[in-house]
């Protein structure tokens, strides 16, 4: 059986874990992921951001209640780097590039992709093929935070998530979407962690292949700058 989580890093202010697929954030049905870190950890942790039930990787939760409200700014005003993995067994209207625009709720718990950019969520990807794999692998930084961002997004360029059902993905063992890697900034230390996956079957073709070594250190890849418009209050 796969643990919930395991321990990356474990520093004075806060720890790194990888999170395993299909793990609550929260304590819905039995304990979440932060009651399950203190339980094995021994000491109180903060939620600062977190991850889909469907989502495998890398997530921080602070030490003290004074950290949470650092790390949580961090998070929220997008001084943050982020980085996820996802494959997809579909072919994408366009290989990489942006994805921006306003996100509204649809049916089943899902959300949809508008044309308005009022508040948009922007997103942008590159991606991968292979020959001998049966799928595309896709390295994507969003820019914004909004629920289901990423699924969304590729859904929108015709490459919804292996195994993402909720919005039509083809058929796998687990929803293929992972919290790759982070990259920030807390009392003048800069942080950065990678962390590939490993659960799931495509994930350790993918790792078998050798392909992640383009992307390895993704912050140094070629990313475009963008600001997000700001917010007036009303």
């Amino acid at each position: 059986m796969t643990p919930a989580f395991t321990l990356i890093a474990e520093t004075a202010d806060f720890v790194l874990l990888n999170k395993a697929a299909g793990i609550s954030f929260h304590s819905d049905d039995g304990p979440g992921l932060v009651v399950l870190a203190q339980q094995q950890l021994g000491y109180k942790l903060y939620p600062v951001h977190r991850l889909d039930k469907v989502t495998s990787g890398l997530i921080v939760l602070a030490r003290s209640s004074d950290i949470a409200a650092q790390l949580t700014q961090l998070f929220s005003t997008h001084q943050v780097e982020k980085y996820y993995l996802a494959l997809s067994l579909a072919k994408p209207a366009k290989k990489q590039g942006w994805v921006k625009g306003d996100m509204t709720s649809a049916r089943r718990g899902a959300w949809k992709l508008l044309n308005s950019q009022q508040n948009p969520a922007v997103t942008y990807f590159m991606s991968q093929g292979f020959e001998n794999l049966p799928f595309r692998a896709f390295l994507v930084k969003p820019y914004s935070g909004k629920t289901h961002q990423i699924r969304v997004a590729l859904k929108s360029v015709g490459a919804a998530i292996a195994g993402d059902a909720l919005y039509q993905g083809a058929v796998a063992d687990r929803v293929y979407l992972h919290a790759y890697a982070l990259r920030f900034r807390l009392h003048n230390t800069e942080y950065q962690y990678v962390q590939a996956p490993t659960e799931g079957a495509l994930y350790q073709q993918l790792g078998q292949s050798g392909a992640l070594s383009n992307w390895a250190l993704p912050w140094q890849l070629s990313w475009p700058h963008y600001t997000l418009p700001t917010q007036v209050s009303k």
